[in-house]
């Protein structure tokens, strides 16, 4: 990795240079700065259009605006976060700015203005590189340093918003006079501007409403989401080709290997990809991926593609390394499967969203009781919670921009409410039997099976997204047979 130009010091027969320096810039002369400023070619675009997603934000756009009328609406994109020192960690746009602007670019800042009849939107950026003053080749952030941005004519050509230089915002803000909601924890710049304009109780309202808007997706959405998973399920297909380099290296080598697949296809992973063999297929959250992949032992690979709109999926299959469950693997994975079946079968309009959950808890249930792990009967272990020691989480959650998304959602639109065509969830049960849990055979413990999919609610039932990967366990094994040629 290059740094920044560092002005080099002057020997010393070199002083009548070191006299002459650039009054902004110190250790460069006033010929290199002249000469910079000048013999660069118009790269002006012209004749874009507008973005796919620019006609939806629009609309959600209206939508907000009808929410709080009256009131100046301040929604950032965010800015970069350090990773160590001087490099940072790669950019991901908040979830609200993208929602309602289809943008990506950092330190961005989309204001609805109130106006008599609704909301005039605009768009704060950094317009091009300037290159009079030198932070075209001289600042960290020029154009030079870390590529074309989008000049402001352009910005407005794309996603059908009047832009403005961000710079100009923050003062602005601040001699702002009425009422004013932000969403928080992006900005710091802007919220310090805002500081006594805000209350959190107001900007956890404009959270909120922007978390339940998503929770009914559009086409758009529901399109990206597809090739989200249809993404996903070609990085599956190149992790199975690849389990015996796995076996001769680690967990890390199926991490990678996904990873290549999310780049190549979209923007990144959705989440930290959880790539866990054997034992730590038991814990919920193993992102480590550094255990040993062996053959004999289950894989639990839990992982999506994020797409370039920022839409991802998430799925989990839990797979034989060596391609054939044994019979008490098979016993607890077709286990799992059958209560997804149930969950799958209870999503559909009107049905309350904790149906699904249900459904699929009491099968987990009454399979724990059947192998005598936990005393019935069913209704009582339920009643008491019990079957959670080895079914720990609920059974899903809101997908679409957010791999948990809508979690700002209230209660009473979202755990609590109804659901209905459009909605995008995931239906995940799963047994998890820990390798230290002295309550259950000794052959059980250090298996961990889960099973998701992404199922989109529609007029008369569901449809699983990700049906694309198989899921029952003959033809899971018949599907890495043909993959690994066997």
């Amino acid at each position: 990795m290059t740094d920044e130009l560092t002005p080099e010091t002057p020997d010393e027969d070199e002083q009548p240079i070191k006299q002459r320096k650039n009054g902004l810039y110190p250790g460069v002369s006033d010929e290199l700065a002249e000469n910079m400023k000048s013999g660069w070619a118009d790269t002006e675009l012209r004749g874009l259009e507008p973005i796919e997603q620019a006609p939806n934000a629009a609309r959600r756009r209206a939508a907000l605006s009808a929410r709080f009328p009256g009131e100046r609406l301040v929604i950032p994109a965010g800015r970069l976060k350090t990773r160590s020192n001087d490099t940072e960690y790669a950019f991901r746009a908040a979830t609200e700015y993208v929602y309602l602007t289809g943008d990506q670019t950092d330190g961005s800042i989309l204001v609805l203005e109130p106006t008599e009849d609704g909301h005039e939107a605009t768009l704060y950026r950094l317009p091009r590189s300037n290159r009079e003053n030198g932070e075209f080749w001289l600042s960290g952030m020029g154009e030079l340093w870390v590529g074309r941005r989008h000049s402001l004519t352009e910005a407005e050509a794309l996603l059908g918003i009047p832009c403005k230089d961000v710079r100009e915002l923050a003062a602005a803000l601040t001699e702002a006079t009425g009422p004013v909601r932000a969403v928080r924890g992006h900005d710091a710049a802007i919220e310090a501007a805002l500081t006594d304009k805000v209350t959190a109780e107001r900007d956890e309202e404009l959270r909120a409403y922007l978390s339940e808007a998503r929770v009914i997706k559009d086409e758009f959405e529901i399109g990206e989401l597809q090739k989200a998973v249809d993404s996903t399920v070609r990085g599956f297909e190149d992790v199975v080709k690849v389990l015996d380099k796995a076996e001769a290296t680690s967990e890390r080598y199926i991490e990678g290997t996904f990873f290549l697949r999310a780049r190549v296809e979209g923007y990144d992973i959705g989440y930290g990809s959880i790539c866990a063999a054997g034992p730590n297929a038991t814990t919920l959250h193993w992102v480590r991926n550094d255990g040993r992949v062996r053959s004999g032992d289950l894989l639990l690979l839990d992982a999506g593609v994020e797409t370039h709109s920022l839409y991802t999926a998430d799925v989990t299959r839990t797979l034989p390394v060596n391609g054939r469950y044994t019979d008490l693997q098979r016993a607890i994975y077709d286990a799992v499967y059958e209560a997804q079946e149930a969950g799958i079968a209870a999503v559909k309009p009107g049905a309350a969203y904790r149906d699904f959950h249900d459904a699929a808890q009491r099968v987990l249930t009454e399979k724990l009781v059947e192998w005598g792990l936990v005393e019935g009967p069913v209704d009582r272990v339920l009643e008491l919670g019990l079957q959670r020691r080895w079914t720990l989480h609920g059974t899903g959650h809101m997908l679409g921009l957010d791999v948990h998304d809508c979690a700002a959602a209230r209660r009473e639109a979202y755990v609590d409410g109804t659901l209905e065509p459009g909605m995008v969830l995931t239906v995940e049960p799963g047994l998890y039997f820990q390798a230290d849990d002295l309550t259950v055979p000794e052959e059980y413990r250090g298996i961990g099976v889960r099973i998701e999919d992404d199922i989109l609610v529609t007029e008369d039932g569901n449809r699983n997204l990700s049906a694309g990967l198989p899921r029952r366990s003959d033809e899971v094994e018949a599907w890495m047979a043909g993959l690994l040629g066997k």
